[in-house]
């Protein structure tokens, strides 16, 4: 019997034999595993929860090292990049003038745009901000923090000065905060830390700013920086003088004593009326103040209160500052 293969078959037969030769395959490598970068052990978290005020964005850290940790939440333009160095100056120098802020060395600097215009700190002495010494910053703008200058930077190192009055020599609050309100301190310490920095043009921009600011307290026109900060500035020591007014505050001032973190610091336990402010900065200035603080605020406390009777009662209640001036 005749068996008949169609053509096509016989085709494919000689087809899968030429295949079934043994051809040379070319070595190819592996792919590279994928790397994911693993922070140290002492890393600041990649991601941070706010859990402040009406705060609740997922901030993503950009940058950090042994100044400042940045981070930015979702609407932040990702090539802003001066906040790594300007407050890292920023922020080692108040260290250098004011002392250590906790054990943590780092500022951890936060930013926002288009939502929660405006700034407020945190302290390593507050849990509110997981003990972290904080600078919040936001703004309205989409476009916000992308030059680095002018208000940028006014209001990213405004806030550090609040850490400087709330949590500086280890004790907690601000003793004169009811006095300078938010905050004619600011006014001084911006003015200090642009010329230590060098930011020649910045601090006559602040200057000039300064200058020409009046406010309604103690008394309507009261121009706080020319007539009050600058003289003590410019003729008592300049950071001397400044920083001298925290260390008197924490030497003497009542306070009691405060837990952080299983650590002990010290917590003031009331605000300072007229008289003590004035004889505090006397002591810091190691000059009696009295005239000066009579030209730039007059004789009465913001509620009108003659504030003469308050500095004798401080000059005794305060004997060791007394001595350094009298």
């Amino acid at each position: 019997m005749k068996y008949i293969f169609p053509l096509s078959a016989v085709a494919l037969v000689v087809l899968l034999a030429c295949n079934d030769k043994k051809e040379p395959i070319e070595t190819v490598k592996p792919a590279p595993p994928l790397v994911v970068a693993v922070d140290p052990p002492d890393a600041p978290p990649k991601t941070w929860k706010e859990h402040w005020f009406e705060h609740v964005q997922l901030l993503n850290r950009v940058y950090y090292d042994t100044s400042v940790v940045v981070y930015y939440d979702g609407d932040v333009k990702p090539t802003i990049a001066w906040p790594k160095t300007y407050m890292a100056e920023a922020w080692n120098y108040t260290k250098k003038t004011y002392g250590k802020f906790g054990d943590d060395s780092r500022l951890f600097v936060i930013y926002h745009s288009g939502k929660y215009s405006g700034g407020h700190p945190g302290t390593y002495l507050d849990g509110a901000h997981d003990f972290r010494n904080v600078t919040d910053c936001g703004a309205s703008s989409l476009d916000a923090w992308v030059t680095g200058v002018d208000n940028d930077i006014d209001l990213s190192t405004h806030e550090i000065g609040h850490i400087v009055e709330g949590a500086s020599k280890g004790v907690k609050e601000s003793p004169a905060f009811d006095i300078w309100h938010d905050s004619k301190w600011m006014e001084i310490y911006q003015y200090d830390v642009y010329l230590g920095l060098n930011r020649t043009a910045d601090a006559q921009r602040w200057y000039n700013k300064m200058m020409a600011t009046t406010d309604s307290y103690p008394k309507a026109g009261t121009q706080w920086f020319k007539n009050w900060f600058l003289p003590i500035y410019e003729n008592y020591g300049k950071t001397k003088a400044l920083n001298g007014f925290f260390t008197l505050l924490s030497q003497h001032f009542p306070k009691q004593q405060l837990t952080v973190q299983g650590k002990s610091y010290q917590q003031y336990t009331r605000k300072m009326n007229f008289g003590e402010f004035v004889h505090f900065w006397s002591g810091a200035a190691k000059a009696n103040l009295e005239p000066l603080a009579l030209a730039a605020f007059g004789p009465k406390d913001e509620k009108g209160v003659d504030w003469a009777p308050m500095l004798a009662k401080a000059k005794t209640d305060f004997p060791n500052i007394t001595s350094i001036y009298k």
